[in-house]
């Protein structure tokens, strides 16, 4: 069995979130505590949200962020170059879909029948070839390698999905006791299953203050694939959950209580915990009614969050429809959250075994994208969308497919080839909540390698996002010096793919 719950590293500037949503850590004293020290952080008064008349203003309800780590080869997702030479164009071969003028990969099938409900944009572009998740997912204006492995560093800027959830608060305090919170990422918490004690950046909170860090889950199944990963000279092989998972998968919050820890043993122990509070109170003859113990508790014991990451619950038939791989059963719990009424929702692709994988395929290039990427993603992405759109979902979910650049044009010499990082042009997909459907923006050159029309930053999908999700670009938060600076200064929204 396949218990992966994360490790106890501390996140951000705070203390560490591995399990502090389990019902051990709520029966006590330490998550209530937490989350009354995380609430002091973040201290001092906001403006009112500033309103945009714009129409496609607030189209989108919900976000849900499917992040491919590494980064997949825009020629090999949605920017084909048939007629490049062939250590350009590689070994796989296109196939029409739904969209006019925008072919895919052969190892797309199913992809390629929903791209009529996509907006392809092919000309994404920026300076920095490195594995910059926190710049394609924060406001933050430049990032180095440093600030690559270092959560940490002071100059990080929060993560879309936390600034989303303090935005939320800001404009409806009682949303921080939400049953279903509006900041989750699945499918565990964020580079904690690559081998290496450095977690990547991203997915943090930064200044806004640990209250609003993502809500990560935990994967309790069995991988049922076996791949081989090659990180320069050592190839290992690994049970692979990307590549096949069990049939009784799911996810939980935070972890599992423990087995022994029923829900009538969990009441009777905030009974014991109220009744030592009832004696206190009348000892000091005060009131000390604690917010932050209760929203401990309804975290834990929500049966909505709960049955949501339950994706056994689905039929099989639309448990099938997303494939029975990791992502793909991720993309169905974050249909099930937004469903359940969770304002962002993140999956992260995300490095499992060895540091270096995910998309990042400097090697094995090929063998990877047959065996283990591409199968999964084709099925999870597809499910999806073909989900949202057949309950009437989909054009209040924003769906984004974003990555943190591109890869080179032209294949290396590396152990069965691979490409390199490239982050002058890459390809992203949009989709829902405003977004166009059946839109190709932004071209590149005859190999992929350099935008020729429409440049496109990842602070203007970001902006987008923003704008589609009701948020105006005018909106102020406060950085680590208390000053207010705007969610994302450098971005615009890319009217050409709104509906």
């Amino acid at each position: 069995m396949l218990r992966v719950l994360g490790n106890p590293k501390r996140l951000c500037t705070g203390p560490t979130r591995r399990d502090l949503l389990t019902a051990g850590a709520a029966l006590g004293l330490t998550l209530p505590t937490f989350l009354r020290a995380q609430a002091r952080e973040s201290g001092g008064a906001h403006p009112p949200l500033p309103k945009n008349e714009d129409k496609h203003f607030g189209r989108a309800k919900s976000c849900i962020l499917l992040f491919l780590y590494g980064s997949p080869s825009q020629l090999e997702l949605a920017d084909q170059k048939p007629d490049a030479p062939v250590e350009v164009r590689g070994e796989l071969g296109s196939i029409k879909s739904s969209l006019p003028g925008c072919d895919v990969c052969e190892l797309l099938p199913y992809t390629s029948r929903v791209m009529h409900n996509v907006t392809v944009v092919r000309s994404v572009t920026h300076k920095h070839p490195i594995h910059g998740v926190a710049y394609a997912t924060t406001a933050v204006p430049d990032i180095d390698v440093a600030m690559e492995l270092a959560p940490h560093d002071v100059r990080h800027w929060p993560f879309i999905g936390s600034t989303v959830a303090h935005l939320e608060q800001r404009k409806n305090p009682s949303s921080a006791k939400k049953a279903v919170p509006d900041n989750i990422a699945l499918p565990w918490p964020f580079s904690s299953q690559r081998t290496g004690e450095v977690h990547r950046a991203g997915p943090y909170p930064a200044f806004l203050g640990n209250q609003f860090a993502p809500h990560f889950t935990s994967f309790h199944g069995k991988a049922t694939a076996k791949i081989t990963k090659t990180l320069t000279d050592t190839t290992t092989e690994f049970d692979e959950p990307y590549a096949g998972i069990s049939p009784d998968s799911y996810f939980a919050l935070g972890g599992e209580p423990a087995a022994d820890l029923t829900i009538d043993r969990m009441n009777t122990r905030k009974s014991l915990l109220d009744q030592m509070e009832d004696a206190r109170r009348k000892r000091d003859k005060i009131d000390t009614h604690d917010p932050f113990r209760e929203m401990a508790y309804s975290l834990v014991g929500s049966t909505k969050v709960r049955n949501a990451l339950d994706v056994r619950r689905e039929s099989p038939k639309v448990r099938e429809s997303y494939g029975h791989m990791l992502f793909g059963q991720s993309c169905l719990a974050a249909r099930r959250l937004v469903e359940a009424g969770s304002k962002f929702v993140t999956v992260f692709w995300d490095e499992f075994g060895l540091a270096g994988s995910g998309w990042d395929t400097h090697w094995e290039h090929y063998p990877r994208m047959k065996n283990e990427l591409m199968p999964g993603f084709d099925r999870g992405f597809s499910g999806l969308i073909t989900d949202l759109d057949q309950r009437g979902m989909l054009d209040e979910t924003l769906v984004l497919v974003l990555s943190e650049h591109g890869r080179t044009p032209k294949m290396n010499k590396a152990k069965r080839g691979g490409r390199d990082h490239w982050s002058q042009a890459y390809s992203v997909l949009l989709a829902g909540g405003g977004i166009a459907r059946g839109k190709v923006i932004g071209k590149t050159d005859s190999i992929g390698g350099t935008v020729t029309d429409r440049p496109v930053s990842p602070k203007d999908l970001l902006a987008t996002a923003y704008h589609l999700l009701g948020y105006s670009l005018e909106t102020t938060i406060r950085d680590k010096t208390n000053r207010p600076v705007s969610i994302v200064p450098d971005g615009h929204v890319l009217r050409d793919v709104l509906a």
